[in-house]
């Protein structure tokens, strides 16, 4: 008992060091966002609101905030139907080259981002589609679909495939099985799915860097300024973004938790 109570208390220290060590810089960012002096430097000088307001009155923010918003809700859509589509392929048929196709579908994930980035400008060049809002959508629809694909998966890894054949033996067309079958136990991972591929579209920036053109995402926008000058601007900017990150992750989580209690008491 004494081994395993010691083990558990080194777990949990270990946790404990392991989530100061990821969020120390967030949480340090958030600090100095609310610091009048413009370097980060302790002891911190007076509380000031002033590089909030300087990004709330920058109209390149707001496009740029814009330019985000519309792209990765845009996104979270496009590639969790995807996504699903995919995933539910895997579930219900066996093809022949069915590996190859997993492989393929969970591929863009594992090519570094500067090389998809430079991969998806030379394409979308090539087509005449580089430099536009859609260009961004398009590569990271690319980027997100099999992180949908996966959480969609798992869901459906945990239902008994005959109960689609129930529906078809009591009369049920495809379609009708598909809406009042697949769906309904698939949902909280499709929306689990929506809120991480669009997390994962707002903080990207690599790929949004090489074909958005004029339409820069906040990402870009924060490298830009950052190459101009070293302001707590960026502070501001980027407590943002992980708020934004954040929620869209809690919302996920709050409803796949609250879905799965419901099927549990039922």
């Amino acid at each position: 008992m004494n081994a395993d109570r010691s083990i558990a208390i080194f777990l949990r220290i270990y946790v404990g060091v392991v989530f100061c060590f990821i969020f120390a810089p967030i949480v340090a960012s958030f600090v100095f966002s609310f610091n009048s002096d413009r370097f980060p430097t302790i002891p911190l000088g007076s509380f000031t609101l002033h590089w909030y307001e300087t990004i709330w009155s920058d109209p390149d923010v707001w496009d740029a905030v814009r330019v985000s918003l519309i792209t990765s809700a845009t996104v979270s859509v496009i590639s969790t139907f995807i996504g699903f589509c995919a995933a539910y392929t895997d579930f219900r048929y066996r093809f022949f080259g069915k590996n190859a196709y997993l492989a393929l579908a969970l591929l863009p994930p594992t090519i570094p981002l500067v090389i998809m980035g430079l991969a998806m400008l030379a394409w979308l060049s090539r087509i005449g589609m580089s430099g536009h809002i859609y260009s961004i959508i398009i590569a990271h629809v690319v980027m997100c679909t099999p992180f949908a694909m996966a959480v969609v998966r798992i869901r459906l890894a945990q239902m008994d495939p005959s109960l689609e054949a129930a529906a078809w033996n009591l009369g049920a067309s495809e379609w009708r099985a598909m809406s009042s079958v697949i769906v309904p136990f698939a949902l909280p991972a499709i929306v689990s799915a929506m809120c991480l591929t669009a997390a994962v579209s707002f903080d990207e920036f690599a790929v949004a860097w090489f074909v958005s053109g004029l339409n820069k995402s906040i990402p870009v926008v924060i490298l830009e300024i950052l190459q101009g000058q070293v302001t707590p601007q960026i502070n501001a900017i980027g407590t943002f973004v992980f708020l934004t990150s954040m929620t869209l992750v809690v919302i996920a989580q709050v409803l796949l938790m609250t879905r799965t209690r419901k099927a549990e008491a039922a």
